[in-house]
């Protein structure tokens, strides 16, 4: 006899059929306790990282033709994770005849394979939002968005022009959003969902219902706009419906420690960073915790606002202002910025590496897409954009490597992440950015 998780003992009451759920069981798991005893893998994450104006043109890494990565001045606080990522320089974007919406173009490109017409217009899906539409229903969100900035407007996935995912900016808030009501502790013998949870989804069943006669009455454009609402009805319906099961499991999965109630938003670098770490702590216990399986982290704006304390030039404004060192031959504070970010990607990296999952960690089991904005910070060019595969994505992918480009479109990351995250995509982009042409040097 075959018991799962998710078996039933079953009887009649007074004629109505009843079912008590098990508590949960050591024959439940396999031998080693890391996975079900189903064989159920370790879920796969995906998630993107930003930071805004790249590096300084040969200060990143060392463009010297080999498959191994280099890290120079700017990137060196990436060197202990070099084994632990991909880096793809010399990959362009074509415009085709566009104009290039400063600070808007790059990211967009690079995310959603189609040149914007405009600054606001993104017409395609950007690709974390394609895997979370895969990937992500099967999990109590969707997707996690966050942004060390201090705006919930700071936020680079979209559906469309006009759906935008706001970011989480608040530590505080973020984690009773996660580990506040609602949350089930995967470990916890006993499960029992929540009322309020058996509420919202009667109440969302009895208003699709109604919804039927509704649309009889509207016009086509209205039935679209309703379509598109009831899809996202659907999606909730069934993350509540998930609620109502016990969770799966999760030995890593642990209740992280409240973050301070006296937190400190804004732009300047300190608080920046002191957030970035807050959110990224809670953000990999969720993760562990199977809470999502996508995730988008946003350290710095495209046009980076953030400052040191005390100062009142931006790291933009200073890319524009600050003169060329001459001794040095680039611009000095702004390259003390640039490495400002890397220092935050890299405390991103090692929290990852600091969750053990299985016989690895959460960064074996997780792919990172890490992008900018511009190849050049100084003139903002949207070409040859740094962008980093971090993690092995449960096994999907080799790492260590530096891909050259060699001008071909930058589509050609995307389309990789997406199709080692299972996607079933063939080609990607738009006008000189489609592609069908994946990186199969890093696929294992």
């Amino acid at each position: 006899m075959t018991v799962s998780r998710r078996s039933f003992l079953r009887g009649t009451v007074g004629g109505s059929a009843v079912a008590l759920g098990l508590p949960f069981l050591d024959c439940f798991l396999n031998e080693n306790g890391t996975a079900l005893a189903s064989g159920a893998p370790i879920p796969v994450r995906f998630g993107s990282w930003f930071w805004g104006l790249g590096h300084t043109p040969g200060r990143g890494i060392a463009m010297d033709g080999k498959s191994e990565i280099t890290f120079l001045e700017e990137t060196q606080p990436l060197t202990p994770y070099v084994n632990d990522l991909n880096y793809f320089n010399a990959f362009n974007t074509p415009l085709d005849g566009r104009p290039s919406a400063v600070h808007f173009t790059g990211w967009v490109a690079a995310k959603t394979g189609t040149v914007p017409r405009s600054f606001g217009d993104t017409p395609q899906p950007t690709l974390d939002v394609i895997i979370a539409d895969q990937i992500g229903g099967d999990s109590r969100f969707r997707s996690l968005d966050l942004s060390s900035t201090g705006s919930a407007r700071d936020s680079y996935t979209f559906r469309n022009s006009t759906s935008r995912n706001a970011a989480d900016v608040s530590p505080l808030a973020f984690y009773q959003r996660v580990f506040g009501a609602g949350f089930v502790d995967p470990n916890q013998a006993d499960f029992t969902p929540a009322p309020s949870v058996m509420v919202r989804s009667s109440v969302l069943s009895a208003v699709h219902e109604e919804s039927k006669d509704f649309l009889r009455t509207l016009g086509a454009a209205d039935r679209a706009r309703m379509d598109e609402y009831f899809t996202s009805i659907r999606q909730l319906e069934h993350q509540l419906a998930l609620q109502m099961e016990k969770p799966d499991v999760s030995e890593a999965c642990g209740i992280p420690t409240p973050p301070p109630e006296d937190e400190v938003l804004g732009i300047e670098i300190e608080v920046a960073q002191n957030n970035h770490k807050l959110l990224t702590d809670i953000l990999v216990m969720a993760l562990a915790c199977n809470q999502t399986r996508v995730f988008n982290m946003l350290y710095s704006q495209a046009l980076s606002l953030l400052r040191r304390r005390g100062e009142s030039f931006t790291h933009h404004t200073l890319t524009h202002e600050e003169p060329i060192d001459a001794s040095l031959g680039y611009q000095r504070e702004v390259a003390e910025l640039h490495v400002t970010s890397m220092m935050a990607l890299a405390t991103f990296i090692q929290a990852f590496k600091d969750i053990r999952e299985g016989d690895g960690t959460l960064l074996d089991n997780t792919l990172i897409f890490a992008n900018s904005d511009t190849g050049n910070s100084r003139v903002h060019s949207v070409d040859n954009i740094p962008v980093m595969m971090i993690g092995r994505a449960g096994g999907r992918l080799k790492t260590g490597m530096h891909i050259t480009g060699n001008g071909d479109p930058i589509t050609r990351i995307g389309l990789t992440a997406m199709q080692v995250m299972g996607i079933p995509v063939e080609r990607w982009g738009t006008g000189s950015l489609e592609t069908t042409k994946t990186i199969s040097e890093i696929l294992v």
